[in-house]
């Protein structure tokens, strides 16, 4: 069984700066793509930032300039540092992979952290 366990999350006044982890345990092969994604209240879960095994990065519109995804494969870790917070940052995030596993390949989400943003 392969589980992912996010932290970082918590309040923040705007303008300031959080760092979120997801580190991915269990019987892994390798990890292809991390990603975090938010949904915020009564709205669809939106892709925030994603990262290939070779460090290709991708980012929606609204964090980029801001925010920055990172990972170690050694630690099979994803991580976001977030700048320069908004008040429409605020939701919860959540952590991403595809993981490869000895029988087949997985995509597995974590229980997700909550980023307040106050104004």
């Amino acid at each position: 069984q392969v589980r992912l366990e996010e932290s970082g999350g918590g309040l923040v006044q705007t303008g300031g700066s959080l760092r979120l982890s997801c580190a991915a345990s269990g019987v892994i092969i390798s990890i292809n793509v991390m990603g975090w994604y938010r949904q915020a209240p009564g709205k669809q879960r939106e892709l925030v930032a994603s990262i290939t095994r070779d460090d290709s990065t991708n980012y929606a519109d609204s964090v980029k300039g801001r925010f920055t995804i990172s990972r170690d494969n050694a630690k099979n870790t994803v991580y976001l540092q977030m700048n320069s917070l908004k008040p429409e940052d605020t939701a919860v995030y959540y952590c991403n992979a595809g993981v490869r596993t000895v029988f087949k390949t997985l995509e597995v989400w974590g229980q997700g952290t909550l980023v307040t943003v106050s104004q």
